[in-house]
């Protein structure tokens, strides 16, 4: 067991980015954590932080390997948990990856829930607005809805993203209505920045491809929908954050002859860990909460 602690050891000061908050975090003294990330590196022959009196940070080979160790850690925990399991209680460390605004939104009930549920569990949630291999990155669940694919992983589908183009009432009246996509070249255009300025429609005659040049971007979707109800533009918004606001008549919808193509979001998973009992347990709660749609 002295490999397994002196490997928590080090995520835990990997994280914390030091001796005496990683002591904080597992409840042991300072010297007790020191000394265990000492004996890892003895073990294995090379120094995993550079140490001065202002800093403690990975080395280039504590990079390396910050990842391999969290898999090892995490498989370790898994397996001992099953060992000792009493009842139906799921004990286990996830790091899960998400998107903001769709956390933000959805995502935070679903993730509270999932813990109360399950008070043994440890998650740690990191917002991240980009693709992420969860292998290289050292996640149990990257959910997002891109449709980048990594080696060593499972896709898991959790729901169809619908998106629209809307504006408020008073930008249309001010500005027009765009009868055709090309006509949005013209117009006011706010755009959700990982998607980028590339706006995509299906038309009676195939895909229609146009590149805008947005007034505001923002990686943040609740930032998108306010500056749209605000009249500052046409938004390109998935349906989830301005459901409410088609519903009041506070935004309309642009071009429905032209629907967005869908997107899906989904939960990308190690092999490794795709049978843990927690994460199928995550699954089941996320694919309920979010289905059918977004």
């Amino acid at each position: 067991m002295d490999i397994l602690v002196n490997l928590q050891a080090f995520l835990a000061t990997a994280d914390a980015t030091g001796f005496s908050a990683a002591a904080r975090k597992l409840g042991v003294s300072t010297s007790v954590v020191a000394k265990r990330v000492t004996q890892l590196e003895a073990r294995i022959g090379t120094a995993l932080f550079h140490r001065s009196t202002r800093q403690l940070r990975l080395t280039e080979a504590g990079q390396r390997y910050v990842h391999r160790a969290r898999g090892v850690v995490t498989d370790a925990t898994d397996l001992l948990s099953r060992m000792g399991e009493k009842g139906h209680d799921l004990v286990d460390h996830l790091r899960i990856k998400a998107p903001t605004s769709l956390t933000v939104a959805r995502l935070a009930d679903a993730f509270s829930a999932f813990q109360t549920q399950n008070p043994k569990l440890k998650l740690d949630i990191v917002l991240i607005d980009r693709p992420v291999d969860p292998v290289t990155e050292g996640f149990d669940i990257a959910i997002g809805a891109f449709p980048h694919s990594f080696g060593g992983v499972v896709d898991e589908p959790l729901c169809a993203l619908r998106r629209l183009l809307c504006a408020s009432p008073a930008y249309l009246k001010k500005h027009g209505t765009p009868k055709h996509p090309r006509d949005l070249v013209e117009h006011r255009c706010l755009s959700f920045m990982p998607t980028g300025p590339e706006w995509i429609f299906d038309g009676p005659r195939g895909r229609i491809s146009i590149q805008v040049s947005p007034l505001l971007s923002t990686n943040e979707g609740h930032v998108l929908a306010r500056s749209a109800i605000a009249g500052n533009g046409i938004a390109l918004i998935s349906h989830y954050l301005v459901a409410d606001a088609l519903r009041d008549g506070t935004l309309k919808p642009v071009l429905r002859d032209f629907p967005i193509p869908e997107l899906w979001v989904k939960a990308t998973i190690p092999e490794r860990r795709r049978n843990a009992a927690a994460v199928q347990a995550l699954l089941t709660l996320l694919k309920t909460s979010l289905a059918p749609s977004l």
